[in-house]
């Protein structure tokens, strides 16, 4: 089936013609149905896998489309999850995986870095994840030399969404300055001019020295759990730096091996400690990094509260406060003017209640010189108490 295309051409097979449709960059996400459907193709006809391996090698060959390259990845990502070893074989060989693949972590491509750590993460994948039923002699190598150009790999468990933005996992010609704080400032070791051929008295050893490594990994990792950035044990911190730089020193020295040895064994056994160190340096380096975070912001927090300090106060509102013994001058509550209908509605409802005392806030009168504050009080409640006397009197 031609599709209108040239035999050569491998978008003109039945599934380079979908594959090309699954991943054109006018989709708005993958179409993991179709995905699935290229699958079944590869799995179900005999020129499935080399025709799928063409188109996907077209598909991202010289391509500086970024939405075309991620939707190619995830479809290569289903199709070796879910294909067979006669696809599998295809995809790990050299001519893809490294003049493919690992050609887009090129700078000239300028691919986002969780896209980069996507690639990476499979050629890490690959050089391991087959347990003996592919070939993968030429992905392991492509590995290898990754590891001893100095390329970075992502941690195992981190969410590429979450990294931060490097410039390329690809190593510059003139590589930047190196940065206490970041674990991808590890110096790149030289090649060693010959390859390392173990005894097994050597393996032996090597091996107890990469279970020493692994605890110190483990330990580490325990330390950075349990304390929170900002409150941490002051023992804990000691021992952790230490760790930080065994740990350090241990996979600088694992990166050298890796690149060397020849055994497949041990070179399996590096790769998983590398990978634990790795993770845990990464730990550390975040750790580090919200601890800074946090003192920058306690230190901000008391720099305000000084500056707030030394600001002139509002008066004290215990200054406002009345003292309801003394005694108020009438015209200061407003009780000189004649009374509104509320407040004789409300004498009348206070004087059922509390009538003597009411009155004797509203009727003394402090000016008064002629008889005393008691003599006050006595005659209103002789007033209000016995209303037919007062006007018997007045009478």
């Amino acid at each position: 089936m031609a599709f209108g295309k040239s035999q050569k051409d491998p978008f003109s097979t039945a599934v380079g013609h979908l594959i090309e449709r699954a991943t054109i960059g006018a989709l708005p996400a993958e179409e993991w149905g179709q995905f699935m459907h290229i699958c079944d193709i590869i799995n179900t006809t005999d020129e499935g896998p080399k025709d799928a391996v063409k188109a996907l090698k077209k598909r991202i060959s010289k391509n500086c489309n970024h939405k075309e390259i991620r939707f190619t990845l995830s479809l290569l990502d289903m199709c070796m999850k879910n294909c067979g070893p006669s696809f599998q074989s295809l995809v790990v060989k050299k001519d893809f995986c490294k003049d493919k693949l690992v050609k887009l972590l090129h700078p000239r491509y300028n691919l986002p870095a969780d896209t980069q750590d996507i690639i990476l993460a499979f050629i890490r994948t690959w050089a391991y994840g087959f347990q003996g039923t592919v070939d993968v002699s030429e992905v392991k190598e492509v590995y290898l030399e990754l590891l001893k150009k100095g390329v970075q790999f992502p941690s195992s468990d981190a969410n590429p969404g979450t990294q931060k933005q490097r410039a390329s996992s690809w190593p510059s010609e003139k590589p930047p300055p190196p940065s206490a704080a970041s674990v991808k400032s590890i110096p790149v070791p030289h090649p060693p001019a010959l390859t390392i051929t173990l005894t097994p008295e050597q393996i032996g050893k090597l091996y107890s020295e990469l279970d020493m490594a692994k605890m110190n990994a483990k330990v580490m990792s325990a330390i950075l759990t349990e304390n929170v950035p900002g409150s941490e044990n002051l023992d804990d911190m000691e021992l952790l730096q230490k760790l930080y730089k065994i740990c350090r020193v241990m996979q600088e020295r694992i990166v050298e091996l890796l690149v060397a040895v020849q055994n497949e064994d041990v070179i399996a056994e590096l790769t998983r400690v590398n990978e634990d160190l790795n993770n845990v340096l990464l730990g550390h380096e975040r750790f580090s990094r919200n601890r800074v975070r946090f003192l920058e912001n306690q230190r901000l927090q008391c720099e305000q509260a000084e500056i707030y300090s030394k600001q002139p106060s509002a008066p004290s509102c215990d200054l406002l406060v009345v003292n309801s013994s003394s005694s108020i001058p009438v015209s200061a509550l407003g009780g000189t003017g004649p009374e509104t209908p509320q407040f004789s509605e409300l004498n009348k409802s206070k004087s059922s209640l509390q009538a003597p005392h009411y009155y004797e806030i509203m009727e003394f009168d402090p000016l008064a010189r002629d008889y005393s504050t008691e003599a006050v009080y006595e005659e209103i409640d002789d007033y209000i108490s016995k209303p037919e006397v007062k006007k018997h009197t007045d009478c």
